[in-house]
């Protein structure tokens, strides 16, 4: 997590008035914990004036953060929703909100949400003004960059397939990964699941398997739609997604249902280590 000074850039801020206070940063609030300070000012940069409006307005955030659709997304949020305690008000700049919005407004339309007016980037200064700059461009080759979850139609679960099918879908594919999935029960109405990942093979170049499985739950966090027809009950159930890499983007193709009594996909993964594709 970087510090927020980091993201400063120097020039005049806005007077904060004497209307505004400092509170802790409530433990409900968890896109808004380890981003380097813990009170937030009250009202916030969206207006809201009380703890409960904050949270009532945020918590339909959360999950956006989840999908980590891109780096600055907890800080562009958390300076708005929850903005430090500084003798200034801190805006992010407009080019964080652009940045943002162009990485995660195709996440929200995915579940059915157009990016909100209340973020429009014209209403952000520009990175002239004092303001959250997005990190320099070094960042992006000190990190490596990884292949993109998208938003696509979900693929329909087969349930019935042989080990040999399955071995001529591995060959024209870059991954697959095991996945157990259960819806969470919360006291909320939304809905949240538990998603553990195993990655069964890769074939994809310089990826690692533990980056493969961070992608796929990407993928699953932004297809909500396919987790809810994949968790039809509270009870776990488990998957085997499979899929390519194609420009930077991934792609699940193929969706099995791993079930007890099927031997035909622990066959197709034991026998894929000696497989030779034609």
């Amino acid at each position: 997590v970087f510090a927020v000074n980091a993201f400063l850039r120097v020039a005049t801020g806005l007077d904060i008035g004497l209307s505004t206070k400092c509170v802790v940063i409530p433990k409900e609030m968890g896109m808004c914990h380890k981003i380097g300070y813990s009170e937030m000012r009250l009202p916030n940069l969206m207006g809201h004036t009380s703890m409960a409006e904050v949270l009532q307005k945020s918590t339909t955030w959360q999950h956006l953060v989840h999908t980590d659709c891109h780096p600055h997304v907890r800080t562009f949020l958390c300076s708005l929703f929850a903005p430090i305690c500084l003798d200034t008000f801190i805006h992010p700049c407009r080019s964080m909100c652009v940045a943002v919005r162009d990485s995660c407004a195709p996440v929200l339309l995915c579940h059915g949400h157009p990016w909100p007016a209340s973020l429009d980037c014209d209403r952000f200064p520009g990175d002239e003004d004092m303001c959250l700059a997005p990190l320099t461009k070094d960042y992006k080759y000190l990190h490596k960059v990884l292949p993109k979850p998208t938003c696509q139609t979900c693929p329909a679960v087969e349930e019935s397939f042989t080990h040999k099918r399955i071995l001529e879908v591995f060959c024209d594919s870059n991954f697959a990964v095991k996945v157990k999935l259960s819806k969470k029960r919360t006291a909320s109405e939304d809905q949240e699941y538990n998603i553990e990942c195993q990655v069964e093979f890769i074939t994809q170049g310089s990826l690692l398997p533990y980056e493969t499985q961070s992608m796929i739950q990407q993928w699953l966090l932004i297809n909500e739609k396919c987790i809810e027809r994949m968790t039809p009950t509270h009870r776990p159930m488990v998957y085997l997604l499979v899929g390519n890499i194609e420009e930077g983007i991934i792609l699940v193709n193929q969706v099995y249902r791993w079930q007890r009594k099927d031997s035909q996909l622990t066959l197709a993964t034991q026998k894929w280590r000696y497989h030779k594709c034609l």
